[in-house]
């Protein structure tokens, strides 16, 4: 009989606690929205706006607020973020506070390429519009247009990890062989880069070139330097 009370009282806790659970899931799902947190883990300016971010949480809805936890779809909000052409991942949750949560990636610009119209070139090597917000620093490219720019994205890339080259290049042109001529941010000259192979060496011959010739004051009597013959570097004067 103490056996037959003992699981009586335990089959009624258990009933119990999954009513006051049901019960509290419920009133939870019934709650409203407090607010929405919006944070950007990228090291980027900001591409878009807080507010434009906001209305792709909320679309047609007048305030957070006015939001019932019940009827949040979060898949379908990251997939609303996730097609704005400016930003690469996103994550949407609810906080137990109340709030909307989503943390942004923002895409990263390595290149602008002059075309109709111009547009970004990001570190994936895809296109990313200009942003009426911000306007990124980055070197231009000109010349031939290509839809695959997968080699000069890694040049770009290379660029980025150095600092030297990353404050002294302002633009990359591309010739129709494919050869790169860069173009240096305080000199009047140009670099014959060739094709985007052995980085590395032509980078560190280029740098031992201009800290010679800058330190003997004779880096603007030249208007060429070429880095396509091995270990050289080939310099013309103007």
């Amino acid at each position: 009989m103490k056996i037959n009370m003992w699981v009586i009282k335990f089959v009624v806790i258990l009933v119990l606690m999954v009513f006051l659970l049901g019960f509290s899931q419920r009133r939870n799902n019934e709650r409203k929205l407090e607010k929405i947190s919006i944070e950007f883990i990228d090291e980027n300016e900001p591409f878009i706006t807080h507010d434009a971010v906001n209305k792709l949480l909320i679309q047609n809805v007048d305030s957070v607020t006015s939001i019932v936890k019940e009827t949040l779809v979060l898949n379908e909000m990251e997939q609303r973020l996730l097609g704005n052409p400016m930003i690469r991942d996103a994550d949407v949750f609810v906080t137990v506070d109340g709030a909307l949560g989503a943390r942004i990636e923002q895409r990263n610009p390595i290149a602008r390429v002059a075309s109709t119209p111009d547009y970004y070139l990001d570190e994936d090597g895809k296109k990313m519009p200009l942003s009426a917000v911000y306007t990124a620093r980055v070197p231009l490219i000109t010349g031939k247009s290509q839809s695959d720019l997968t080699e000069v994205t890694q040049l770009l890339l290379e660029i980025e990890k150095d600092d030297f080259m990353k404050s002294g290049i302002v633009g990359l042109h591309i010739e129709n062989d494919g050869n790169i001529i860069l173009r240096l941010r305080k000199h009047d000259l140009k670099v014959r880069f060739g094709k985007p192979k052995d980085i590395a060496r032509k980078f560190q011959n280029l740098k031992a070139f201009y800290k010679k010739t800058k330190q003997d004051n004779l880096i603007n009597n030249y208007d060429l330097i070429d880095l396509q013959f091995g270990n050289q570097v080939v310099a013309t004067k103007k």
